[in-house]
């Protein structure tokens, strides 16, 4: 018997575009930092959740997920391991999960995403081979993969992530009222504008979530 989709955390990058010091996902944000708002949104949808993370980035993901929940890979730029890439972060957790009925994917950088937007995405599996979240037509993250897809997301390797299986296989689109699905976080001007759509938010699912 098979289980809840999965929502697999991608925080495995150097976010090498971010030039302020400290690593994007680190930054502080409503209350806690960006990667663990993400983590908020996703595990208040009531979904299992698991994170691909790096040594470093480690301390703050386990502040949110059990140790067992944490899958952790070499840190980019590693000797003999320039083939890593967003495509084997999502083979790794997908493979930790194997059981689960379904995967969806998503960014550690995009905190504004609501934790109503990963139980649409992920119900949306049960008739659709993959799905993802859209918000006025535009084409966001999460995007989700059924478990007949298990075979193809384990190969998956490199920078390219999985837009070679999205384009192979029929997708549906679930379209939200949350824009934050559109909206993730590669440099210092992204980060303000984050903090500027926080601060407007007015709808409790925007709000922070309660520590």
């Amino acid at each position: 018997m098979r289980h809840q989709p999965t929502v697999i955390v991608l925080a495995a990058g150097s976010g090498s575009r971010f030039k302020a010091g400290m690593h994007k996902l680190l930054q502080p944000f409503a209350g806690s930092t960006v990667l663990g708002t993400t983590l908020e949104r996703a595990i208040e949808s009531g979904l299992p959740v698991r994170v691909v993370a790096t040594p470093a980035l480690a301390p703050e993901v386990s502040r949110h997920v059990a140790l067992r929940d944490i899958v952790e890979l070499p840190e980019s730029g590693t000797p003999g391991m320039e083939h890593l890439g967003m495509g084997y972060s999502i083979a790794s957790g997908v493979s930790a999960s194997a059981d689960a009925a379904g995967w969806l994917v998503m960014p550690g950088d995009m905190p504004l995403v609501r934790s109503s937007t990963f139980i649409a995405v992920a119900g949306a599996l049960a008739d659709h081979a993959v799905t993802y979240a859209q918000y006025q037509g535009r084409r966001g993250h999460p995007v989700g993969f059924s478990p007949e897809l298990y075979s193809e997301l384990v190969q998956l390797s490199g920078d390219e992530g999985a837009r070679r299986v999205v384009a192979r296989f029929p997708s549906f689109g679930v379209e939200v009222d949350d824009p934050g699905v559109l909206i993730d976080l590669d440099t210092t001007d992204d980060l303000a504008a984050l903090h500027a759509r926080m601060g407007g938010a007015t709808s409790d699912d925007s709000r922070p979530v309660a520590r």
